[in-house]
């Protein structure tokens, strides 16, 4: 498989983030490896936060909640999905499957030997992280979603969603800053939009996130719809704590945490949480207060 690797000069002085890059390898599927970065912040015997991020956005998404997280004391670890941040990007659309997503991730799990995990997830961190749950249930301890989902197609994804996916195959550039920015509610500067346009220095870098939106699945018959009606099966039966926490202000999303309260156990009795004051991307618009819900929840699982 063919990729880009996006230079290092290009995360140089990045506002409000400075953390130190670590990597591990994983099979692409083909024969060979792609280079999977990732942050490892707080002490390394804690047990750890999972923080997985979604489209278009890197781990920078996380970096005003990683200071609070590790002050309470607890490990994070927040990964680049394969196409994104300081991650290898394939440079092919058809290298980008869900199930190769979701494969690439449980390498990455598996090879720092993750248990105990609390995940927290978002947007797509959402649609891999909870396969990774369903597949591992022994090895996470308790999850948080944030504006996501574990779509089947078994129901219209919504106006929002479909207004975006025809954007994201019809701009000519696709302006990943920008979108970003337009997904929260407060604006960004230029500095943090410079910031998630870093690890995309030309449009060849962009396969991935041209290809996430067409991933999703829409049809009972898309290929990724079996596994995630087996995902279902076992969050059905999850009793471990489980946890939302979506924006006041993301019509993507809205909804969804109502229908996990309904279906995944685990919800039951926990104080679920509306994040006043928060778009899509609700780490920048109220990142702060979500690492208290977290913390919070964590205290008291």
């Amino acid at each position: 498989m063919q990729f880009l690797r996006t230079p290092d000069a290009c995360f140089e002085d990045l506002e409000g983030y400075d953390y130190a890059a670590h990597y591990v390898d994983v099979d692409d599927d083909e024969g060979g490896q792609l280079r999977v970065h990732y942050v490892d912040e707080g002490p390394t015997e804690a047990a750890p936060v999972l923080l997985m991020h979604g489209e278009p956005s890197w781990a920078y998404l996380y970096r005003k909640m990683i200071p609070l997280l590790t002050s309470a004391g607890h490990r994070v670890l927040a990964p680049d999905l394969v196409g994104f941040g300081r991650s290898d990007k394939p440079t092919k659309r058809s290298d980008y499957t869900y199930a190769r997503h979701v494969a690439w991730m449980q390498a990455f799990f598996d090879q720092l030997k993750l248990t105990d995990v609390t995940l927290v997830c978002q947007d797509w961190g959402g649609l891999i992280g909870l396969r990774l749950v369903a597949e591992n249930p022994d090895r996470f301890s308790r999850v948080v979603a944030a504006n996501t989902m574990l779509p089947t197609g078994d129901h219209h994804p919504g106006k929002a969603f479909e207004q975006w996916k025809a954007y994201s195959q019809d701009v000519d550039v696709f302006p990943v800053g920008s979108i970003i920015d337009r997904g929260t509610v407060s604006p960004l500067s230029e500095q943090v939009i410079a910031a998630y346009d870093a690890p995309f220095p030309e449009e060849r870098f962009k396969e991935g996130a041209r290809q996430f939106p067409l991933l999703v699945p829409v049809t009972p018959d898309d290929p990724a719809a079996e596994d995630n009606r087996a995902a279902w099966a076992v969050l059905m039966k999850w009793t471990k704590p489980f946890l939302t926490a979506f924006s006041d202000q993301d019509p993507i999303t809205m909804g969804g945490d109502r229908l996990m309260q309904k279906l995944i156990p685990g919800t039951e009795g926990q104080p679920h949480t509306t994040i006043v004051g928060g778009g899509h991307f609700l780490q920048e618009d109220q990142g702060e207060q979500l690492a208290g819900v977290v913390i919070d929840f964590i205290a008291n699982n």
